[in-house]
Order: C-alpha cells, then sequence, then structure tokens
C-alpha cells in the first residue's frame, strides 16, 4: 500500500511557520485542484509524478518525505 503524508507535512509546515497551512493555500502556489489534494491527504487516490514534484517543490522535501509504502 502507498501512503501519503500530505497531512504530516502540512501539520510540520504550519507548526515551524507558526501557522495554519490550508488545502486552499496548497492548491493556489501548486496549481493542483483542492479535491486532488483532499483526496491525496485521505489517501483516496493514486496520482502523477507531476503532482508529486510540485508538493515536493512546495514543501521543500524529498519524494520519500511524501509517500510512504507499507507492505501488505
Amino acid at each position: 500500500m502507498i501512503r501519503f503524508r500530505l497531512q504530516e507535512l502540512m501539520a510540520d509546515k504550519g507548526f515551524k511557520e507558526k501557522r495554519v497551512v490550508t488545502l486552499v493555500e496548497i492548491s493556489e502556489v501548486t496549481g493542483v485542484h483542492k479535491v486532488t489534494l483532499s483526496r491525496l491527504a485521505n489517501n483516496k487516490i493514486g496520482t502523477s509524478t507531476e503532482i508529486l514534484n510540485k508538493l515536493c517543490n512546495y514543501f521543500g522535501c524529498k519524494i520519500g518525505d511524501l509517500v510512504e509504502h507499507i507492505p501488505d
């Protein structure tokens, strides 16, 4: 199974910057639709490498920080 760590990254960024990071903000900055982000946050969607690249750029992270493989 693949688990997206979007919620954890949002919480970490918010904590470091002492503010709330929202899906709307991420959507506006990255151009990724907020419905897609919501599905990622709830692990309900597969995604393209383009979206993963945009999210890694936004959070300044590596792909392994965003996506986790959990063995079956």
